[in-house]
């Protein structure tokens, strides 16, 4: 694995290595976000007198909340409007190779791998608030394209880096490179992941760990905890049986998948005949409290965790810091994340941590998916007591978060005129027949050799075709709202790039078994628009539209940019379940250098679709 540090500011290594980091911290290092964060800032040294208390207090296991005492950074920070500059690049090599019959973390043989240096799940891109972040992706492939995307990463002012393909960049090109670079203007937990229709179903996916400030003390962070729903078939042949209507997994329901053959945690579990693999296992210490980062990076499976005898305190909902919410087990949709903190207070043994699955429609396995948290002292063996069923999340997670940084939307602002529905649709084309999830009847389909980006810098957005469900939102900095209708028995997780969500509301979630016949529960002004929440609602990047139902939602404007909004099940995906935001049309070429797709584009047109084994016959996302 080639994962290297490169400190762009120069260091007085003779100091102590207890001072360093307050000694580089530059003094006046917040900008606004608007600035210009391209150049490196060379940290400026204090006067011994400044140096030595404030980094004995700030940021230790009695004072999570603050992160740097001057300038002051902290749990109240809203980094939308300012972040530090630590002058520090983390530069990282991905490389992709693909393998026929890969023997994964359980033992099973998977029919086709694509992996990130060789292992799944991919190395961990870590860094602090205010770095830097260069990720240069080498596509390896035989035949595939991919682009990496680093989801609930904001991108702010630089969605050139945002990695879709298709809307962002052309797909890089076999034996071809590309270089990602971007500020990480948050904090908390993220994961990276292809967005070329279902590869990262084959393994293209790693976690992201941003430090900073929690609202809640811990003493350990345990790092993150990739939990993914893992086949042994390859997605894009599950993904063309997923979108045939001849032949589903389910009789009856067209376009349904299959269950996992396993659910696996940072890449480990065993088999479902036990035959083979091993738990996972994370170590306590008796007497601490440890962060833990939860990431579902499935394609299909959401599912609730719980540790027996044990709680979870939530501290940050996908990137945003919350006021901490104690709960015994907890519901985790696709691409959502979950900054948690466990108090090792029973007593020293084995626990197992496990996964249940909701008897709503969204996702299982055929494997009993758990690992073991093992208090330090502890024997190595299974743990005794299985714990009991937590209640049925019905595929729904919970809107009662209360942000730490408060921000709100205009009271009567809301109104259905922004309304985006979704179905599940089944039409034919030259004799064949293939499901989609159409958005106000038009299911996505981007052209992989001229993105969205490559319309914007060429001036002609106008012409774009239909099918690439551009909506324009050009005002600047202002709230754009939108009522998604679910006409469908299928709850879907929904994620918006570039930007949080505040989930101004939602339909009740439905209880299982959801009849697969028409029981919407229309959005009523008159009773359901009293109800929305906008002082300081719920705020993340990821989020449940429940089956037969409508979700409300809002977000502000302020970052230029062809923005994706989509299903994260990677099957609805790329049936064309998504539509883009063409946000602050003409800023977006003054504050990126769109000349940049050149030369990734160059190289694409060179290989497809004349060089490639195959065309586009899905979304493309």
């Amino acid at each position: 694995m080639m994962v290297t540090t490169k400190v762009v500011s120069n260091m007085l290594l003779s100091y102590a290595a207890i001072f360093l980091w307050w000694c580089l911290v530059p003094v006046g290092g917040a900008v606004a976000l608007g600035s210009s964060l391209e150049q490196p800032v060379t940290p400026l040294l204090r006067p011994r007198s400044q140096r030595l208390q404030p980094r004995q207090t700030c940021n230790t296991a009695t004072n999570r909340q603050c992160w740097t005492m001057s300038p002051a950074f902290n749990i109240n920070t809203d980094w939308e409007a300012s972040t530090p500059v630590t002058g520090v690049t983390r530069t990282y090599t991905f490389t992709l190779t693909e393998v026929n019959n890969w023997i994964g973390g359980d033992g099973g043989i998977k029919a086709k791998a694509m992996l990130v240096n060789g292992q799944f799940p991919g190395p961990t891109i870590t860094g602090n608030w205010g770095d830097r972040i260069n990720v240069t992706v080498v596509n390896n492939l035989v035949s595939n394209g991919t682009s990496i995307h680093f989801h609930g990463i904001h991108q702010k002012n630089t969605n050139n880096n945002d990695g879709v393909s298709g809307v962002t960049e052309c797909p890089i090109a076999p034996g071809r490179s590309k270089t990602y670079s971007f500020i990480a203007t948050q904090y908390g937990t993220a994961w990276y992941h292809s967005h070329f229709s279902a590869q990262y179903g084959n393994g293209v996916l790693g976690a992201i760990r941003i430090n900073g400030p929690a609202s809640s003390n811990y003493d350990d962070d345990l790092g993150p905890l990739v939990i993914s729903d893992w086949y042994y078939g390859s997605a894009f042949a599950l993904a063309h049986r997923v979108n045939s209507p001849t032949n589903p997994y389910i009789p009856g329901f067209p376009g349904s998948p299959p269950p996992s053959d396993n659910i696996l945690f940072n890449g480990l579990n065993r088999r479902a005949n036990g035959a083979s693999g091993s738990y996972r296992r994370f170590t306590l210490t008796a007497g601490r409290k440890h962060l833990l980062r939860l990431i579902n990076g499935s394609v299909q499976a959401s599912f609730t965790v719980s540790l027996v005898g044990h709680s979870f305190t939530i501290v940050a909902t996908d990137m945003v810091p919350i006021t901490p919410v104690t709960v015994t087990s907890l519901y985790i949709g696709v691409g959502q994340r979950y900054d948690v903190i466990i108090n090792a207070n029973q007593p020293v043994a084995n626990y197992w941590f496990n996964t249940t699955f909701s008897s709503a429609p969204c996702g299982g396995a055929t494997n009993r998916p758990a690992m073991i948290f093992q208090y330090s002292g502890a024997p190595t063996a299974n743990p005794t007591s299985a714990g009991t069923v937590p209640p049925d999340s019905r595929c729904a997670d919970s809107l009662n978060y209360t942000p730490i940084v408060s921000k709100s939307v205009p009271s009567a602002s809301f109104t259905t005129g922004n309304t985006l529905n979704t179905r599940l649709q089944i039409s034919t084309t030259g004799g064949i027949s293939r499901v989609y999830w159409p958005v106000n009847n038009t299911p996505m389909k981007v052209n992989w050799n001229n993105p969205t980006l490559e319309y914007v810098k060429n001036s002609n957005t106008g012409t774009m075709p239909a099918n690439t469900n551009v909506i324009s939102v050009p005002t600047a900095n202002q709230w754009t709202f939108w009522l998604i209708v679910n006409n469908s028995s299928i709850p879907h997780p929904v994620h918006l790039h570039g930007h949080d969500i505040l989930i101004l509301g939602a339909s009740p979630a439905l209880a299982a078994p959801i009849n697969p016949t028409n029981r919407l529960r229309p959005y009523n002004p008159s009773v359901d628009g009293p109800a929305l929440k906008i002082a300081n609602p719920t705020r993340r990047d990821t989020t449940m539209l429940p089956a037969w139902g409508w979700l409300a939602l809002a977000y502000r404007t302020n970052n230029p940019g062809a923005w994706l909004m989509h299903c994260h099940i990677a099957w609805h995906a790329s049936q064309g379940f998504s539509v883009q935001f063409l946000e602050q049309l003409t800023s977006i070429p003054t504050v990126m250098n769109l000349n940049e797709l050149t030369g990734n584009c160059n190289n694409w047109d060179a290989f497809y679709p004349s060089g490639a084994p195959f065309l586009q016959d899905d979304s493309g996302i």
